[in-house]
């Protein structure tokens, strides 16, 4: 099927889901909406969690896509379960598969997630680590200034290494060994994060696993790409310049256009 992957996050965050499947995927088209103008999404409610991705999928479905990713942990928290009844193809989040990962990798059942307020405070993680594995320890932090440090490209700075130290200090106490990445901005803190935590704590990148289970759930319903030379189409709520140089920053493709959709009107 030739038809694009869609997929959406509140802002640049959700580029690292759509890295991984480009790379994981690389005949697959890609089309990416960033709702740049409405960012962050972890500071708001769930009904306006809802709303927005609601529009957002309905632009997307204008695309006619085969199948929706939703690039937005705190999306994939408040959204994905009405979103995923209601739609006539398939749609998947981020959490649940970098949840399995983190109960495939701890050995001290000690497992830490950091992640928006929002997503901290649904217990998405922490409930669905738990159905897997009751013995394990779920140590949730939000970190809601990590989104705008990595807005602003600060991914090695000194203010970045004292927010790390601010809100993961708490964690580290904790003998973790296993950091759920639980925001789709914080894998490109992942320098840092990593200094901080040390080499016995594992990262779990949910957008990599993500994309392992998005070319699984192709493969099974015969929807996968292959030998197809790929198109990938970026669209954004607001700030296209800012966007695009991130995306080049992220990206293994030059992103040539970005257009800028009115989100509201759908």
């Amino acid at each position: 099927m030739e038809a694009s992957i869609g997929v959406f996050d509140s802002g640049v965050g959700g580029l690292t889901v759509a890295r991984e499947i480009i790379r994981q995927l690389p005949s697959e088209n890609v089309i990416y909406f960033g709702d740049t103008a409405r960012v962050p999404y972890g500071s708001k409610s769930k009904q306006t969690v809802l709303k927005y991705s609601k529009q957002i999928v309905r632009f997307l479905n204008t695309k006619n896509v085969k199948a929706i990713v939703i690039a937005c942990n705190t999306a994939s928290a408040l959204a994905l379960d009405e979103i995923a009844a209601e739609s006539k193809i398939p749609v998947i989040g981020v959490v649940r598969p970098g949840a399995r990962m983190a109960v495939e990798c701890t050995e001290t059942k000690n497992i830490g997630v950091i992640a928006t307020d929002a997503t901290i405070k649904s217990g998405i993680y922490t409930d669905y680590i738990r159905s897997l594995d009751k013995e394990v320890t779920v140590v949730g932090k939000a970190c809601p200034l990590f989104v705008p440090l990595v807005e602003e490209g600060l991914l090695e700075d000194r203010i970045t290494d004292d927010m790390v130290d601010r809100y993961l200090s708490e964690i580290k106490a904790y003998n973790v060994d296993a950091l759920v990445l639980g925001c789709t901005h914080y894998p490109l803190l992942a320098n840092p994060i990593k200094r901080y935590m040390g080499n016995k704590v594992t990262l779990v990148n949910p957008a990599y696993e993500t994309a392992k289970e998005l070319k699984t759930l192709l493969r099974e319903n015969n929807m996968l790409n292959i030998n197809n030379t790929p198109k990938y189409e970026f669209y954004v709520s607001d700030g296209i310049d800012k966007f695009k140089s991130f995306a080049d920053k992220v990206l293994p493709v030059n992103v040539t256009a970005v257009n800028v959709v009115d989100i509201e009107s759908y």
